[in-house]
């Protein structure tokens, strides 16, 4: 059998249909960008469709314009394949890279229009879990010993200042020593997070600790990149909250203190203004004692934060065409 008989009967057995792809061959650098939009015309879906014919004219003229050598291409490759190495379970490094390059917070800002007056999002950041503890009203989402005392109130409420009862409130932070527990080898449960529900009048407090500025991962990939960028790994301390409530839209912030040194150059880009916060420090035992302290002779940090939460409604009418 002649080669060419051979390669018929085998695109037979592939069940191709040659009438349906577009043909072309001789490829330059001049026509391969049209020749691959072209290959995935096909595509049933044009959402997918628009997404990779943009990404693939950036990324062929990305190439183009910085005449990329094949030993830097081979680089970033080889970059990718060690980030993809790093991930695990508990540790997702293309997070991070994302959250690195500004990408997080771009995707952020355009899926999350806000009507005036509501809390603003914010980068999930690569330490969320499913796993967190249902917490009480007061209750302490941090064991004791995992850094200094701080208590968190509010009021979660909507854009005509009413209150949410039952939402769902996702909380989470670093430890005084500037790690997540999903970072500890030994990690036998969740720890420095929780989830609550806000009360009747939309109110929620818990107990919580001080989180501090910490490094992202400096073993991975993602790190080394920084490293050669210049630039410093630190993120200014924050604590993480995400909120859930029927009919409006959900929200995944993040509030930042006053007076922390990374405010400025957070390394994933998620500081934003109205999310920086003043605290209170109280050095009232009997007021630590009625917030459940277990050592009401240390000082505790007050922290008050409203979250204010637009309706599904009131998000769509902010929204454009996906597609445009």
């Amino acid at each position: 059998m002649d080669p060419g008989e051979a390669a018929r009967q085998a695109a037979a057995i592939h069940g191709t249909d040659f009438s349906k792809i577009p043909e072309f061959k001789d490829i330059t650098a001049a026509s391969i960008t049209e020749h691959v939009h072209a290959i995935n015309s096909n595509c049933p879906d044009e959402r997918t469709k628009f997404i990779f014919k943009s990404l693939t004219t950036h990324i062929h003229n990305f190439v183009r314009e910085t005449s990329l050598t094949t030993e830097e291409w081979m680089a970033a490759l080889d970059f990718l394949k060690a980030t993809g190495q790093k991930c695990t379970d508990l540790r997702h490094e293309f997070i991070l890279l994302s959250d690195t390059l500004g990408a997080s917070s771009l995707v952020t800002a355009i899926n999350n229009p806000k009507p005036p007056g509501c809390t603003e999002g914010t980068v999930l950041g690569p330490f969320f879990e499913e796993d967190a503890h249902d917490f009480q009203f007061g209750e302490s989402i941090a064991s004791e010993g995992r850094g200094h005392y701080m208590y968190v109130e509010g009021t979660v409420l909507n854009t005509k200042g009413e209150p949410i009862a039952g939402a769902i409130i996702d909380t989470w932070e670093s430890d005084g020593e500037g790690k997540y527990d999903n970072q500890y080898e030994n990690r036998t449960g969740p720890d420095c997070r929780g989830r609550l529900i806000s009360d009747a009048s939309g109110k929620y407090a818990y107990r919580a600790v001080v989180p501090v500025p910490y490094g992202i991962p400096d073993d991975g990939p993602v790190a080394q990149l920084m490293g050669r960028l210049g630039r410093h790994i630190y993120r200014p301390g924050h604590l993480h909250v995400q909120i859930h409530a029927p009919g409006y839209e959900p929200l995944i912030t993040a509030l930042y203190f006053e007076g922390d040194p990374y405010l400025t150059s957070d390394a994933v880009f998620g500081v934003r203004d109205s999310l920086v916060v003043k605290t209170e420090l109280i050095n009232d035992p009997n007021l630590a004692r009625s917030r459940g302290f277990p050592d009401p002779s240390k000082p505790h940090v007050l922290l008050k934060q409203d979250f204010v939460l637009p309706t599904v409604e009131e998000v769509k009418a902010l929204k454009g065409s996906p597609t445009s």
